[in-house]
């Protein structure tokens, strides 16, 4: 799936709703006697869509004070608006008219945020302009009144028991963990969040992301429910366990859509929604389809066909993404602003080429085959014995799983500690995080021949990130020990209890000399992986880090 106005060739689609019914809702709702148009209530601006929605944005500080559809509210919980972050202050909020399309535009500082609504359509369209840090973070949440959707994804529920880590990590009675935090989805896996029941569907279709970092496998919010009411997220740039800069610029539009109880109209996922109404709006940093371009890729070869590949699209100014297609590697990702990018393949997440693009206004660049150099996979490497795939996650370790949506401390979680085998199931049994505090030390068992264990061998550790500069140190039988590693660059922030294994993929190398290794080839070797650094405080959030593979080469 593309995170830019073009599609893939493979689309995914991501439906948070317990009863949401198969198909596609239509775009507009059945008009009503209603006119469309906007009224000032003194407070705020009223928007009839003439459809079946009706909306007010506050005159004060541009937050969505009333969502009202079919004649039911449903914004609203704790008091509190629908708004950017965490709301803005006094702002210049306007409005006008143009045809059959109504925009609200809302002025705070340096930050331009927008409304639009079209004749006939229950959606509210969204574009939010950040052009420097004087706002921390950028987000829109929808808040949501309670007893309105089920609760169908308990572990973002947030009213439970206990807090066990900072203020959005808790604990139940039964040893259950909840956070906003555990959404268990990739940006580039779905297409929309919401809820449906009743007849009646709620949803935030997200924007292309082209000014938000992290690139497609950013893990982020999406949406909670607590005792008083849900929120609904669209996650524009956010720090947490953030790999890149932060981008500046026009996001959006990313879409409010109210439906009979269905999913959203795919008509307004990103890279099928055409906007081409909003050209002539006056929307601060605006780019139009003719001020953008695309990039084909007739293949890719050199890949693992085992393993589905991206192609990412990244400079200081925008990120874009899109699926190689699984018979012959071709791409194609549209919808690009222009300029020159670093093109990145990955195999599942690892990156294994990267070379650089030109993107011009209303071209097309189109590439010849990418050759993936076979050294540029580890995974080619023969090995005397590996654990894990080089895929760049920890998926198929212990726990690899539930990580994305529990904290480390769950009752569903197997134990930490643990020693393997190899030959033994190894990789369901080797932890797919280590902390200092927790499980550093575990012990690898494995045998050499004869001719294995007179040579010198390298030894190679994947992570997919670490926390508070955790690296792994390895010793060999008690009698050989690594040097401590300097730590790679990776998120200064929480990761392994947060949600999110993603970071920088990065590889360690350990020349094992032939001294350290058993000649008798009846015992097993040990290999000791003990977890260093210098900093993080205790238990989970010690130093740690998440595992990829390991493997001993030949």
């Amino acid at each position: 799936m593309s995170g830019s106005h073009g599609r893939s060739v493979r689309r995914r689609t991501f439906v948070l709703g317990a009863t949401a019914a198969a198909g596609t809702a239509a775009l507009a709702g059945t008009a009503r006697a209603a006119a469309f148009g906007w009224s000032d209530d003194g407070s705020n601006y009223v928007v009839d869509t003439g459809a079946n929605l009706v909306f007010k944005v506050s005159k004060t500080n541009g937050d969505l004070t009333s969502l009202v559809y079919r004649g039911t509210e449903y914004q609203g919980y704790g008091g509190m608006n629908s708004h950017i972050e965490s709301g803005l202050g006094t702002s210049t909020v306007t409005v006008r008219q143009s045809g059959s399309t109504i925009l609200i535009s809302v002025a705070y500082g340096t930050l331009r945020h927008y409304y639009a609504a079209r004749s006939g359509e229950n959606n509210i369209y969204l574009w939010t302009d950040k052009a420097d840090t004087s706002v921390s973070a950028t987000r829109y949440i929808l808040r949501v009144k309670k007893g309105l959707f089920l609760n169908d994804e308990p572990d973002s529920y947030t009213y439970t028991n206990s807090t066990i880590e900072a203020s959005d990590v808790f604990a139940k009675s039964d040893g259950q963990t909840r956070s906003k935090h555990y959404a268990k989805r990739r940006v580039t896996d779905y297409d929309y969040v919401g809820w449906s029941a009743g007849g009646v569907g709620l949803w935030i279709v997200r924007s292309n992301h082209e000014k938000a970092s992290g690139g497609p496998f950013y893990r982020s919010l999406l949406r909670h429910q607590s005792a008083d009411g849900g929120g609904l997220y669209e996650i524009l740039y956010y720090g947490q366990n953030q790999t890149e800069a932060q981008r500046f610029g026009l996001q959006g539009p990313y879409v409010i859509a109210l439906t009979d109880g269905g999913a959203p109209s795919s008509s307004l996922f990103p890279g099928t929604l055409t906007t081409s109404w909003a050209d002539s709006l006056g929307m601060s940093g605006y780019v139009g389809a003719n001020g953008r371009g695309k990039v084909a890729g007739v293949g890719i070869s050199g890949r693992n066909t085992a393993y589905p590949y991206t192609v990412g699209l990244a400079n200081s100014a925008a990120q874009y993404w899109g699926s190689a297609r699984a018979s012959d590697g071709y791409f194609s990702i549209g919808g690009v602003l222009p300029g020159t990018y670093t093109l990145t393949v990955f195999k599942g997440e690892l990156a294994v080429y990267t070379g650089s693009v030109t993107v011009t206004a209303g071209g097309t660049t189109t590439l010849n085959t990418i050759a993936i150099p076979s050294s540029n996979d580890p995974g080619n490497a023969s090995a005397i014995w590996r654990i894990g795939d080089w895929n760049g996650t920890p998926s198929g370790f212990k726990n690899a799983d539930l990580m994305t949506y529990a904290h480390p401390s769950d009752v569903r979680a197997a134990a930490w500690t643990g020693n393997v085998v190899v030959g033994n199931n190894e990789t369901a049994f080797f932890p797919c995080y280590l902390w200092k505090d927790v499980n550093s030390g575990i012990l690898v068992y494995f045998k050499l021949t004869a001719a294995q264990a007179a040579a010198a061998h390298t030894l190679r550790i994947g992570v997919t990130t670490a926390y508070a500069n955790g690296r792994p140190q390895v010793t060999v039988n008690d009698t050989w020990t690594s040097a401590i590693p300097s730590p790679p660059t990776q998120p200064g922030t929480r990761s392994l209890t947060n949600g999110s294994y993603r970071g920088n993929n990065h590889t360690f190398t350990y020349s094992v000399p032939a001294s350290a290794w058993k000649t008798d080839t009846g015992q097993y070797n040990v290999l000791r992986i003990d977890v260093v650094s210098g900093s993080g405080t205790t238990g989970y959030l010690s130093a740690g880090t998440a595992i990829d593979a390991i493997d001993l080469l030949t």
